[in-house]
């Protein structure tokens, strides 16, 4: 499937394929339990990372010279790790550093699928958040009923595309409006304004 024509592609990345795909396909045969169980084992490790890096501070002494060699911004006191992790250009890797964090990864063990999804979530989270909020609201929105009679030609602030094929189709209710291709989540909030939602 091309991600970059669905609608929420940050949330159909091919990094969180399995944890999206596995416990469906497990439950259609599809997916054995070894490669279940290496799907909860990876999603606990992340979930575990993700509180030691909000829980832990660096001290600036230990980081500051990374920051430095990397062009980011030095620290004046002590901050959290994952505060530094979320800024660009700086990896996990990079923050081996922190004596705390390289232990806890040491005496873990970690997968590094792991690792690298814990990393994912605290640079992306922002807009994950976004994007999760975004596709719940237009599930909400999902039977929201369009006149019969509806004018698409008074929409001006949607896509020329988007407007042609609302008009050609013809949907019955904002569900179907949003699965056209070429009609864009800004257009069918324009619609939803339109609409009186």
């Amino acid at each position: 499937m091309f991600t970059s024509r669905a609608e929420y592609r940050l949330l159909l990345r091919q990094d969180n394929a399995d944890i999206r795909l596995t416990k469906r396909g497990f439950e259609l045969g599809l997916a054995n339990s070894e490669r279940l169980q290496q799907l909860e084992r990876k999603e606990t490790e992340t979930a575990e990372l993700i509180k030691f890096l909000e829980k832990q501070s660096i001290d600036p002494k230990d980081i500051n010279p990374v920051l430095e060699k990397l062009g980011s911004s030095t620290l004046k006191q002590k901050v959290k790790v994952k505060a530094v992790l979320s800024r660009p250009h700086i990896t996990i890797t990079d923050l081996l550093v922190c004596k705390e964090l390289n232990l806890f990864l040491q005496e873990r063990n970690h997968m590094p699928e792991a690792i690298e999804q814990a990393e994912i979530e605290i640079k992306y989270g922002g807009y994950l958040n976004k994007e999760k909020e975004s596709a719940a609201k237009l599930k909400r929105l999902e039977n929201i009923k369009i006149a019969s009679d509806f004018e698409f030609d008074k929409l001006h602030s949607i896509s020329t595309e988007g407007r042609e094929k609302l008009k050609a189709i013809q949907p019955k209710t904002i569900g179907q409006a949003s699965r056209i291709s070429g009609v864009s989540p800004s257009d069918i909030n324009v619609l939803l304004i339109y609409l009186g939602r």
